[in-house]
């Protein structure tokens, strides 16, 4: 079983940044596509960001120009540079890992995730 562990959430103000970090605990353990989803107070899980093995990435119309992807498959380590934020990105943040390949249209879809991790919380206020 892979564990995902997340860090790096916090509270800021509106504007500030933050950069959020997800590890696995399995060094051997290669994902083909890692991705951030988030899930606002009364809200539905949304995806943010995926990133694939060769350092392709995928943003959603909310959070592109503002929040960067980027994998370092050395340290099996998922990050999300977040600039910009808005008190609208109050949300837990998951970092998910899928090991198969997933076309374009599902890669937002949470469902298609195999593993997950417990989430770190971002609070930005006005």
């Amino acid at each position: 079983q892979v564990e995902l562990v997340e860090s790096g959430g916090g509270s800021v103000q509106a504007g500030g940044s933050l950069r959020l970090s997800c590890s696995a605990s399995r060094h051997s353990y290669s994902a083909h596509f890692m991705a951030w989803f988030r899930r606002a107070p009364g809200k539905e899980l949304e995806g943010v960001a995926v990133a694939d093995s060769a350092g392709s990435t995928w943003y959603t119309d909310s959070t592109e120009g503002r929040f960067t992807v980027s994998r370092d498959t050395a340290k099996n380590t998922l990050y999300l540079q977040m600039s910009g934020l808005k008190p609208e990105d109050t949300a837990m943040y998951y970092c998910a890992a899928r090991t198969a390949f997933l076309p374009v249209d599902a890669r937002f879809l949470d469902n298609f995730y195999d593993h997950w991790g417990q989430g770190t919380q971002v609070t930005v206020s006005a």
